[in-house]
């Protein structure tokens, strides 16, 4: 994505990579040269389709999914596939970092609980189960910063994307060395800490002949996907908080403290802004919910032909409700186990039905993280939506009333790619500010008002779905 320096969009181009691989049941796996040849054909698309010169970028963003573990060699080799965010292999390597280290020390040392998702974990199960692979192991790096030493040479990371390897002293924004110390992992196998506007880095020339762009551009720290989209969409202060569907679902909130949530329900990250920090909730399985249905059962159907279906059913789906735990779940209940289920089914309910059905679990899902800042006393002042799931004006319009709450949207809806350029443009200095950045940059594009009569319908329909999982956990149990 190429930006003006008035922070118009110039272009941009996408390339395709090959979905996640998983060889075993709840595993999830990648290549990190897909990454860097898609990166690389996208990389060459923009610039040819923009027309604008090489050398007249002036600084590049990176943004990319969050808590994969790429694990490279002395010479920068590749040694196993990435095992990527939504893995739950490590439940094991979990309840071994509760025991050894303690739950209460793991919110100390990192503000955050041992889940499977996190980088940590990855690393612990690849050194028991192949230590072949783990003695050869000179660096570990996250999917873009993996991006950045294909670029530049480099090895770095941003704090944003650090905070999720459960190996970040968060509250100080550096690596723990309590922490690393108490699980026998060496610092120095981990990329230097940058705040995300900082530059981190150069293109190097052997990537400038790969990609089309110049040698020698800065390269700044970025972002995890998170982070980097809250600065897209503009969540910036205290009170500011997004829901975002995209694969995965995320409500996040930006905070002037580290808040740790005691039970360790939600994640508390370093900010992509210097001095300040966000909490998140996060659903595994949002997007893909309605993916999965779509793909895997229906077939044929575009997302248009089932949301236009679903609406034509009354709120609440007379009945039917959606759990959505394809991949485990991660807030409120920390439970890679958990499994999804479709419930309150009978003869009159067709295809909408189930499709509003997933809609609506979905929102109450992510409704679970809205009450848990409600507990902890974060500010809520206004809720933005972003990713796919915002395009659609029946899911924007079922979370106002789950959330009993107006949401908006944001004009420029790239969302990660859009805040790793706003951090690419304060690093060089065109802000003196993330927050002028994105006061400057941010507009809103619609409001959708939550309607009073539907409101209680999903309080009510809500009530219900929050039954479902001691349920369902009496069965997989």
């Amino acid at each position: 994505m190429l930006l003006g320096e008035n922070g118009a969009l110039l272009g941009s181009a996408t390339a395709e990579h090959a979905p996640f691989a998983s060889p075993r049941t709840a595993w999830a796996e990648q290549d990190p040269a897909d990454w860097w040849r898609a990166s690389q054909e996208a990389l060459r698309a923009v610039l040819s389709q923009t027309g604008v010169a090489a050398d007249a970028i002036s600084c590049i963003g990176l943004s990319g999914q969050m808590h994969g573990a790429v694990l490279l060699d002395a010479g920068g080799a590749v040694l196993r596939p990435s095992i990527i965010w939504c893995d739950q292999r490590t439940e094991a390597e979990c309840r071994w970092l509760d025991d050894t280290v303690g739950r209460d020390r793991l919110l100390q040392l990192t503000s955050n609980p041992a889940l499977t998702n996190f980088t940590l974990t990855k690393l612990l199960w690849v050194r028991r189960h192949e230590p072949d692979v783990w003695s050869r192991v000179r660096h570990v790096l996250l999917p873009k910063d993996y991006i950045r030493f294909r670029l530049s040479g480099e090895h770095a990371i941003d704090v944003a994307d650090a905070s999720g390897t459960l190996m970040l002293d968060v509250a100080h924004r550096r690596w723990s060395r309590e922490m690393l110390d108490a699980v026998g992992v060496d610092e120095r196998l981990l990329p230097a800490v940058f705040e995300s506007p900082a530059i981190s880095a150069r293109v190097s020339r052997e990537a400038a002949a790969l990609t089309g762009l110049s040698a020698g551009t800065p390269i700044v720290a970025g972002a995890g996907d998170q982070a980097a989209g809250a600065i897209g969409m503009g969540i910036t202060r205290p009170g500011a908080v997004s829901a975002t569907i995209g694969t995965s679902g995320v409500v996040f909130a930006a905070t002037d403290r580290p808040a740790t949530d005691p039970r360790g329900r939600i994640h508390t990250f370093c900010h992509a802004i210097p001095g300040r920090w966000h909490v998140m909730g996060v659903t595994q399985a949002a997007g893909l919910s309605l993916k999965w249905f779509r793909d895997q059962i229906v077939g044929g159907a575009t997302y248009d032909d089932l949301t236009a279906e679903a609406g034509r059913v009354e709120p609440g789906a007379d009945g039917v409700l959606w759990a959505p735990y394809l991949m485990g779940e991660r807030t409120p209940h920390c439970d890679p186990n958990a499994r999804a289920a479709l419930v309150g089914l009978a003869a009159s309910h067709g295809r909408g039905h189930i499709v509003r059905a997933i809609l609506e679990g979905v929102a109450f899902s992510l409704r679970d993280t809205f009450s848990i800042f409600s507990e902890l006393d974060l500010p809520v002042d206004s809720v933005r939506l972003g990713g796919g799931g915002s395009r659609s004006p029946l899911w924007r319009q079922i979370q106002a009333d789950v959330y009993g709450r107006a949401v908006d949207t944001v004009q420029a809806d790239e969302g990660a790619a859009y805040g790793a350029a706003i951090l690419a443009a304060v690093g060089i200095g065109l802000w003196p500010t993330v927050d002028a950045a994105c006061d400057a940059l941010v507009r809103r594009a619609t409001v959708t008002e939550p309607r009073p009569a539907q409101i209680a319908a999903m309080n009510h329909q809500y009530a219900a779905y929050m039954r479902l999982y001691p349920a369902l956990g009496s069965i997989h149990g």
